[in-house]
Order: structure tokens, then C-alpha cells, then sequence
């Protein structure tokens, strides 16, 4: 039998990026690994083409080998048949309640059966409980702080969504205030600059002002959340992940500070293994060599 080779994909709201991991070693083939910036406002028939454009870019290392695929997928999302339910979102609402797998598999000419999908916050976890941050841990928690804001739990080495996007907080749900869109809004409000994400924010600044009020008001924010979620479980640690977590050196003092005036001893971790993470776990959802040999 061959080596088991899956391609790993992560979705996000504002990029696709796809790999094919060596299910043996849980590492990826470099030369197979494809990014582009995806714009998630985009009719369904774009977005679609565009995943398929980066997935068929990326097996071209992979010859004449079965293409199985795993796909890390934000949602609410029905996973097992591979339907999106986005629709309350600052994403993905054109493909509400298309069937994405058989989308992709009509694109690709691949059997649907070939495509399996995972929360795209569980995937993460998983990856970063295999070989990074949250290795050696039994008990887990997982924050991925992008575009919106994913969650997952995992206990003896299985990651699963927590679904904590919408999770009553402060005066609304999570999200607003654990995701891009915060940064975006509180940063218009105290500068009256538009920018399209933290990365657009001169990190080499974070100690003046106002800056440095944004970042301190997130850790604060974040620090509550995670108060309440070591409240309600004894998680050992969380891993912070996503495109915001880049950004850790000015908002993880204020985090640390106020957890420490909380009493929450809970280990606070960064991702190790950044967009690798999602790429693996999702890669995962095919784990056995039996799985694969049976597709063939």
C-alpha cells in the first residue's frame, strides 16, 4: 500500500490554504503547499472555483495517487454531509445551504465520498495536540481568533467544535468582541481609519497610543472569556490560535494580568504550529490506513 498522503485544506473567511500531509509522520510536503486571499463575499460559483483552483494546484505534486481530501471548515456547518449553514456571518453567506462537497467533487472529478470535513476550530486543536502547543496535554481548550471566532475542546486527544461563537458575552455573543471585526470597528472609532484587519496595524507600536488602549481592551476581553471557560471546565491549558494571535506580544500582558487577578493558574499557550495546525488535523479526518485502502 502506499504511503498514506491526504491533502490537507484550511478555510478561512478571508484565505484558503491547502497541503498534503504524510498521515505517517502528521508533516507536510512543502512543495505541495498553496495560498491565495479569498474573498468570502464573493458568489458561491467564484468562491468555489477559486478552492478548486488552490486544491488541484496542490495535488499536482501527489501524480496518480488516490486524491483524498480532509477540509477544515468554519461554521455552523453540517459537517458529515458537507453543507454549509452560514448565513449570520461576515462570511460565506452566497453558499448557504449549497452542499459543498458535491460541489467540489464535481469540480475536481473525485468521488464526493473522497471529501470529508471538520470544524475548522477542531482541526486546529487536533493539530496542535499532535505535534505542537498542546501536546502532552489531557485536557484542552482552543481559541482561534480570525475573521470570526472558533472553539474546541479536546480530551484524550480528540478535538471536537465547541461552538462558542455566539456565546452570550458582555453585552452581545463571543464574537464581537474576540474577532476581526472588533479590531476593525474599535480601531475606526479611535482613529476613524478603516483597516481591513490587525495585520494592518503597525505591531511595532502596540505600547502607544491608542493602539496600545485596543490591545489592552481585547486582553481584557479575552481574559474574561477565557475566565469563564476555565470556570466551567478545569481545562489544563489553551491554545490561542488564528491570524490575531500573530499579534500575542501586545495583548498576552494584559491577558496574563488580569488572569492573574482572577486566580486562573490555567497555562495560556500560543499555537506552535500556526496554519500547519489546521492542515494536519484536518488531513486527519482520514487517520487509518484501512480508511484509505478502502476508498481504493
Amino acid at each position: 500500500m502506499k504511503k498514506p498522503i491526504v491533502l490537507g485544506v484550511d478555510i478561512g473567511g478571508s484565505h484558503i490554504t491547502a497541503a498534503l500531509v504524510n498521515l505517517t509522520t502528521g508533516t507536510l510536503l512543502p512543495e505541495s503547499r498553496q495560498r491565495i486571499h479569498v474573498n468570502s463575499d464573493d458568489a458561491a460559483g467564484v468562491i468555489l472555483d477559486n478552492w478548486c483552483k488552490v486544491i488541484k494546484e496542490s495535488f499536482r505534486v501527489l501524480g496518480n495517487q488516490k486524491k483524498l481530501i480532509g477540509i477544515a471548515m468554519p461554521g455552523p456547518f453540517d459537517y458529515g454531509k458537507g453543507i454549509s449553514l452560514i448565513k449570520d456571518q461576515d462570511k460565506f453567506k452566497t453558499l448557504y445551504q449549497i452542499n459543498i462537497k458535491n460541489e467540489l467533487a464535481s469540480r475536481l472529478e473525485i468521488e464526493p465520498e473522497c471529501i470529508r470535513f471538520i470544524n475548522d476550530a477542531a482541526g486546529f486543536l487536533q493539530g496542535e495536540v499532535y505535534g505542537g502547543a498542546a501536546r502532552h496535554f489531557e485536557r484542552v481548550a482552543g481559541l482561534t481568533l480570525g475573521t470570526g471566532l472558533g472553539s474546541a475542546f479536546c480530551k484524550d486527544g480528540i478535538a471536537e467544535d465547541a461552538a462558542l461563537w455566539n456565546a452570550k458575552f458582555k453585552e452581545g455573543i463571543a464574537e464581537d468582541y474576540l474577532s476581526t471585526r472588533w479590531f476593525t470597528s474599535r480601531y475606526f472609532q479611535l482613529t476613524g481609519k478603516v483597516i481591513g484587519g490587525v495585520k494592518e496595524i503597525n505591531l511595532s507600536e502596540c505600547q502607544d497610543q491608542p493602539v496600545q488602549q485596543i490591545f489592552e481592551e481585547f486582553g481584557h476581553n479575552l481574559a474574561q472569556f477565557i475566565t469563564y471557560l476555565v470556570q466551567e471546565n478545569p481545562w489544563q491549558a489553551i491554545v490561542l490560535g488564528g491570524n490575531i494571535s500573530n499579534a500575542h506580544l501586545c495583548f498576552m500582558p494584559y491577558v496574563q494580568k488580569a488572569l492573574d487577578k482572577n486566580g486562573i493558574k490555567t497555562e495560556i499557550r500560543i499555537a506552535e504550529l500556526k496554519e500547519d495546525a489546521s492542515l494536519i488535523g484536518a488531513a486527519s479526518c482520514w487517520s487509518t490506513l484501512a480508511e484509505i485502502g478502502n476508498t481504493t
